[in-house]
């Protein structure tokens, strides 16, 4: 595998971490949310539902079986003129179904892994093994957002991620790294998302971020373009604004993010991951809102 290849796999992978981000699984129950992408000087748009819940069994003291599932359904409403039949990918269905383990080592560390078998696909047909991803990780999580002997409480997160559209056959590095510097403000580093927040009060929360989303899913009907043949469309933005949180509860909260787009690609390609048509590459605005219950 070429490097520049191996380098577009990567921002492949990277953009699939965004789906069920490790902090999400750690600490969101369950997600109601609706993003929305317009496409700058044009009538096309890009949206997405999503909602996922997760259930922590608890097996023994401080030892968790969680299970989980999610579902993404994007619609690709395309209006300009595309030298294919644009009903074959104007809708995208994501379903992922979780199993996960968690067990504290000790006073410092906690360790967890998970599996996420996945069916990404157009879905206008049969389901086949072409419509079938699996993605897993093994982490190690130190946490000490609640030691009320903690200078400035912080949560390290590191571990290795695998995911089988990536086309890389070996797990890549994940790290995420949380502080809150005081009672107000806090900020959080790592892939998929960073930001800055400023908490207002217990209910108000104001953050800047940069952040990666998109999508990745096979294609059933195929679909040729430039004579090659279409099997796969992807997005991936990355985005950089603001949001707010607002909780109704401790637990229950609505939030709202609003952006720009610093490079996006939306794109259709073969059999081996590489691009065939760029659907859209124009930067715009995105804009994401929802409900959230954590823990």
């Amino acid at each position: 595998m070429s490097l520049s290849k191996a380098y577009k796999n990567v921002l492949i992978l990277f953009t699939l971490l965004l789906c069920s981000t490790l902090q999400a699984q750690l600490s969101n129950l369950a997600r109601l949310e609706y993003s929305f992408i317009p496409k700058k000087n044009s009538e096309d748009t890009y949206s997405r539902f999503r909602g996922f819940f997760n259930i922590p069994i608890e097996i023994s003291e401080d030892d968790y079986l969680v299970f989980g599932a999610e579902y993404n359904n994007v619609a690709i409403d395309l209006e300009d003129h595309y030298p294919f039949n644009r009903s074959l990918i104007n809708q995208v269905h994501i379903i992922d179904a979780t199993i996960g383990y968690t067990f504290k080592h000790n006073e410092k560390w906690r360790f967890g892994a998970k599996v996420t078998p996945r069916i990404a696909s157009t879905l206008k047909s049969k389901i086949t093994g072409s419509d079938f991803f699996i993605n897993g990780g093994v982490y190690a999580i130190n946490d000490k957002t609640k030691d009320e002997t903690a200078k400035k409480p912080n949560r390290l997160i590191i571990g290795l991620t695998y995911n089988s559209t990536s086309g890389l056959p070996f797990p890549l590095p994940f790290v995420s790294y949380f502080r809150k510097l005081n009672s107000h403000w806090a900020y959080t580093l790592g892939v998929p998302k960073a930001n800055i927040e400023y908490y207002f009060n217990e209910k108000n929360v104001l953050q800047s971020f940069i952040s990666l989303d998109g999508y990745y899913a096979h294609v059933q009907d195929k679909i040729t373009v430039n004579n090659q043949v279409v099997e796969n469309v992807s997005l991936r933005v990355i985005v950089l604004g603001l949001g707010y949180e607002y909780y109704f509860t401790k637990h229950f909260a609505f939030y709202m993010y609003s952006g720009y787009t610093l490079d996006q690609k939306n794109i259709l390609r073969n059999k081996d991951k590489d691009k065939v048509f760029t659907l859209d590459d124009v930067n715009t605005l995105y804009l994401r809102t929802g409900l959230k219950y954590k823990i």
